[in-house]
C-alpha cells in the first residue's frame, strides 16, 4: 500500500480508502474493515445518510482491530444545512453512532447547488457549528463532497473554508480537471468518489471495452489513470464484503507514472471514439448549456459517446435513468424533454444536431427509473 499526504490536513492516507455505503450488516462491516486494515487501508469513510453505515462502522471500530485509533483516519459526511443548530446536533449524533470522540475529517455532504453554497458562506449558517466543532476538537479537518457543476465546485474551493474535496473524476469523466488543478493550488486533499461504479460499472465492463483495454482490465486501467495523477490523494473502494477488496488493492503499490503500454491503450480508446462517433462526437465543452428545458445536454451526450463507442450501454442506462429521479445529486431532465427550439445549436462548436442526438439517446438508454444506491 502506498500513502499520500491529504493536502494541508497533513494526514498520511492510503491511496485506497474504504467507503462503507454498501456494508449491509454489522458482521459484514467488522469483517470488511478488518480485512481493509490488514491490507494497509488506514482511511474509512461513511456518511449520516448511508442508512446504518455509521452504526455498523462503529461496531467494527469496537471490535479487535489491529491498529491504534490514532493511526486510523475516519471521515463522515453531513449534508449542508441552513441552521447551525441542525449541524451541531448532527455532528454529535454522528460521533455517538460511531462511538468515537472525534472525526479526523468531516465533509459537507453534497455541496451541489447555489443554495448549499450560500448556507456554507453565511456567517450564521452550518459552518458556525463546524467551526465550533473544530475549536473543541470534535472535528480535526473540514472538507466537502460534491456532485455539482464545475463552476460551483470552483466557487466552493475558492471560499478557502475547506482542506479537502471529495470529487467525481475518472478516465471516462474528466470534466472536473480544473477543480483538481485549483485544489492542488490550494493544497487541498483530493478523494475520488466511486471510481469503479459511477466511473463506468468497471467491475462488469462490456466485452468491447475489455477488448479495447487488453492486456489490462478496464478497472485496472482506470485505477492506474487515477493513481498516476499526483493531484489525487486517495480513491474510494465501496466494498460490500472482504472479497471485493482484493481486485482493486492488487494495484495499491502501483502509483507511478503511466507506462508506455498504458498510454498506448488510452490512445486506442481515443481513436475508437473518433472512428465510431465521427462528426457526432460530443467534446464535452458544455457550451450548449443552459438548456431552456433543463436537459443536462453534455451528460446525456457523454453517455451516448460511451454507449456508442465502447458499448457501455448498461452503464449508460444506469446513469441516464437517474435523470429526474435523484434531485440535485444528478440534476437535469431527460433527452425527450427537448422541444427542438434550437437554442443550443449555434453554440455547439462541433455543429452537432443536438435535438436528434438527445432523442436517439433517450430511445437507447431510457427505461425504469433509478435512484442512488443508498436511497
Amino acid at each position: 500500500m502506498r500513502y499520500r499526504r491529504f493536502g494541508k490536513t497533513d494526514l498520511p492516507l492510503s491511496v485506497f480508502s474504504l467507503g462503507t455505503m454498501r456494508l449491509a450488516s454489522e458482521s459484514a462491516a467488522i469483517q470488511t474493515v478488518q480485512r481493509a486494515i490488514a491490507l494497509g487501508i488506514n482511511h474509512l469513510e461513511t456518511a449520516t445518510g448511508y442508512g446504518a453505515s455509521e452504526q455498523y462502522l462503529g461496531a467494527a471500530l469496537r471490535s479487535s482491530l489491529s491498529i491504534p485509533r490514532t493511526q486510523l483516519y475516519l471521515t463522515s459526511k453531513i449534508p449542508p444545512t441552513a441552521s447551525a443548530d441542525d449541524m451541531e446536533r448532527t455532528i454529535d449524533q454522528s460521533l455517538e453512532r460511531l462511538g468515537v470522540d472525534y472525526l479526523d475529517a468531516l465533509a459537507i455532504h453534497g455541496l451541489n447547488t447555489e443554495e448549499h453554497l450560500a448556507w456554507v458562506t453565511a456567517s450564521n449558517g452550518c459552518m458556525k457549528a463546524v467551526r465550533k466543532a473544530l475549536d473543541d476538537g470534535r472535528v480535526k479537518h473540514i472538507g466537502f463532497s460534491t456532485h455539482g457543476f464545475l463552476e460551483l465546485i470552483l466557487q466552493a474551493i475558492a471560499t478557502d473554508q475547506f482542506k479537502f474535496i471529495n470529487l467525481h473524476y475518472t478516465l471516462f469523466f474528466q470534466r472536473n480537471h480544473a477543480a483538481l488543478d485549483l485544489a492542488q493550488q490550494k493544497d487541498m486533499g483530493v478523494f475520488i468518489i466511486s471510481p469503479a461504479d459511477k466511473g463506468g460499472l468497471l467491475y462488469t465492463p462490456s466485452p468491447m471495452l475489455e477488448a479495447l483495454c487488453q492486456p489490462m482490465s478496464p478497472l485496472a486501467l482506470n485505477y492506474r489513470f487515477l493513481l498516476s495523477d499526483p493531484r489525487i490523494t486517495t480513491l474510494s473502494v465501496g466494498a460490500a464484503n472482504p472479497a471485493e477488496l482484493d481486485l482493486p488493492l492488487a494495484l495499491a503499490d502501483q502509483d507511478g507514472e503511466l507506462s508506455v503500454m498504458e498510454l498506448e491503450i488510452l490512445e486506442r480508446l481515443h481513436r475508437q471514439q473518433e472512428m465510431v462517433l465521427g462528426s457526432d462526437r460530443c467534446s464535452q465543452c458544455y457550451e450548449c448549456l443552459p438548456c431552456p428545458e433543463g436537459i443536462h445536454i453534455p451528460e446525456v451526450l457523454r453517455l451516448r459517446n460511451l454507449a456508442t463507442a465502447y458499448d457501455m450501454t448498461r452503464y449508460g442506462e444506469y446513469r441516464y435513468r437517474m435523470f429526474e429521479n435523484a434531485g440535485h445529486w444528478f440534476p437535469g431532465n431527460k433527452g425527450n424533454r427537448c422541444t427542438t427550439c434550437g437554442d443550443c445549436l449555434p453554440r455547439c462548436p462541433e455543429a452537432l444536431n443536438i435535438p436528434a442526438l438527445l432523442q436517439e439517446t433517450h430511445e437507447k438508454l431510457n427505461g425504469a427509473a433509478r435512484r442512488r444506491l443508498w436511497e
